[in-house]
């Protein structure tokens, strides 16, 4: 009776381990995963290959996609902009907003916006205050007319001009930085002493 007992425990224990040794149960396939490829503001788009198990293809037009199922097999198919929205609405909502530039123009030899551009800084403001923490960088320009040495003073002052009119509409003095290049990066190439309005700007980059 003491054999049988021991045997039975040693059966038992036996099984326990045989238990213990087999493999977990696999966890069940995933839902399947869609690739598409989205536009740019400008329209452009870019190229995505998605390979799998069984082969795979390459998506270079705007809202070609690629349906991916549990096991790797990849499946081309296109999907409408309303589609996109409505299933990616999460991950767009939470993307960050693009960085945009500016350009404001300056009446000659002063730190004075032309009216267009006065007008147009409501414009850039209402940019810079819709996003949470912008980084704002103003680099001041000018025309050639004037020294090298007065056009570097000209240009800083202008920038200085922009980032104080921001801080003024209450936009933290750290989220700004100036700078003046004067003269050495015209938008329209000019012999030296030459007045041109378009040369006379500040650019703003809000990121």
């Amino acid at each position: 009776m003491r054999f049988v007992l021991r045997a039975g425990l040693a059966a038992l224990i036996a099984g326990l381990l045989g238990a213990c040794a087999q493999e977990p149960p696999k966890p069940p396939p995933g839902p399947p995963e869609l690739v598409v490829v989205v536009p740019d503001r400008d329209g452009k788009v870019g190229t995505v290959v998605v390979t799998g198990a069984q082969g795979g293809t390459t998506l270079n037009q705007a809202y070609s996609a690629a349906r991916v199922d549990p096991s790797a097999k990849v499946e081309a198919r296109s999907v409408s902009e309303a589609e996109v929205k409505r299933v990616f609405s999460g991950a767009i909502a939470a993307q960050p907003l693009r960085p945009v530039s500016f350009l404001l123009y300056f009446q000659e030899g002063t730190d004075e916006y032309t009216p267009e551009s006065k007008q147009a800084f409501e414009g850039v403001f209402a940019e810079i205050a819709r996003r949470k923490a912008a980084e704002i960088a103003v680099i001041g320009h000018t025309d050639r007319v004037g020294t090298v040495e007065y056009n570097d003073a000209l240009s800083l002052k202008r920038a200085e001009r922009v980032r104080k009119d921001f801080i003024d509409r209450g936009i933290p003095n750290s989220a700004v930085s100036v700078a003046g290049r004067g003269e050495r990066e015209p938008i329209i190439a000019t012999p030296d002493e030459v007045s041109e309005p378009r040369n006379r700007r500040v650019e703003i980059n809000v990121r």
